[in-house]
């Protein structure tokens, strides 16, 4: 069974942007040297005090504008985006806004009103949470390689998809274990942001059976390479225990599009990370036993001429030597027709093993397929 074929949607729900402006009056002035609120002159200013505003989560935001009023919409819809894109956190984690100005030709009272859809007091016990788990999990000597990875797994293994599509947060994954996909890039940015790793959440859609999606993942760089990452469609819906996928881990522009798209400008990633893999494999030292493990868990070593099978034999050899490691299950790239791999599988069952099952998918542009083949 094809992955598309069991896998529920997954969207991402991104805030209506309500905006709304009452004309100044006509000729009318006001003298703001005695108001309560913060004079701003430049759209910099503006964007310097939404910032700290949204980071204390403030519902209101009420200002003194001095200059040229003609084109303040125009300097505060620039501001609010600059803003919100300056920290991806913020950005996604703002549900909608909305603000008004009234004044004359030379000045004005702006009011900025926002809604969120996680608290501050939330906001920080993500930070605590994510403090908490890297401290455990990263430790002295790890590089960014080691981090990404652990990271990746400890998404998928403490998340779950939000099937109801109803949670959107960070938050709501960690205190509630389920969330849709904005939670996961948006949990998985802050964790790799607080390892010390650059990254970006992608917004874009994704393809599911005959329609597309809007979703949400990350692009994080490593070793001055950025790559594709998403956590969620890593995780197997329905959720599987200890089970973490691979199909989505670190993948350069033309992997991802095969089912992902995005219009916005975002960093090339152009690397293929096996490239990269086989590469730091080769050149050996301290993390080789790492590298080398990663190709196996990536199967990047169905890349290899000797791990195609194409008989039987070859594949009952393979299971065999898993079962002697006590391995329950193999993955393996399969040469021929799908008639012909009903019949390479049934061979299996002159090892005396039950309950074998397996699934199988294109193996890039091969022409092969990947098969996983599972038994008790």
């Amino acid at each position: 069974m094809s992955r598309s074929s069991y896998r529920f949607l997954k969207i991402m729900l991104i805030g209506t942007l309500m905006v709304g402006v009452v004309p100044p009056a006509t000729d009318w002035e006001r003298v703001y040297a005695t108001s309560k609120f913060e004079v701003v002159r430049t759209v910099d200013d503006i964007q310097v005090i939404l910032l700290a505003a949204m980071n204390e989560r403030k519902d209101v935001l009420e200002f003194v504008y001095k200059g040229k009023t003609q084109s303040l919409k125009t300097q505060l819809k620039q501001a609010l985006d600059q803003a919100m894109q300056s920290d991806p956190y913020i950005n996604y984690t703002i549900e909608s806004y909305g603000y008004s100005y009234q004044g004359g030709k030379n000045s004005a009272d702006v009011k900025v009103q926002l809604s969120y859809r996680e608290t501050a007091q939330e906001t920080a016990f993500v930070t605590k949470k994510v403090q908490s788990v890297l401290k455990k999990m990263i430790v002295p000597g790890m590089n960014d390689h080691e981090k990404v990875k652990a990271i990746h797994d400890w998404v998928v293994l403490n998340l779950k998809y939000d099937i109801t599509l109803r949670k959107y947060t960070a938050y709501d994954g960690l205190s509630t274990g389920s969330t849709v996909c904005q939670g996961y890039s948006l949990l998985t940015y802050k964790m790799l942001k607080e390892a010390g790793i650059k990254n970006m959440i992608v917004e874009g859609t994704v393809k599911s059976g005959s329609s597309r999606q809007l979703h949400a993942w990350n692009l994080v760089l490593v070793s001055g390479k950025w790559y594709h990452l998403d956590t969620t469609w890593d995780d197997p819906v329905p959720d599987q225990k200890n089970k973490v996928a691979i199909g989505y881990y670190l993948r350069n522009d033309d992997q991802m599009r095969k089912d992902h798209t995005w219009t916005k400008p975002y960093p090339a990633a152009t690397t293929l990370y096996r490239d990269t893999l086989s590469a730091l494999v080769k050149q050996g030292g301290s993390k080789k036993a790492f590298y080398t493990k990663l190709v196996k868990e990536l199967n990047y070593n169905l890349y290899e001429s000797g791990e195609i099978v194409s008989t039987s034999a070859a594949l009952n050899k393979k299971v065999k030597k898993a079962i002697s490691e006590g391995d329950h299950s193999i993955v393996f790239r399969f040469r021929g027709n799908k008639d012909k791999l009903m019949e390479v599988l049934q061979g299996l069952y002159k090892l005396n093993i039950d309950g074998i099952s397996y699934n199988y998918s294109d193996f890039e542009n091969t022409g092969d397929l990947k098969v996983t083949v599972t038994w008790k």
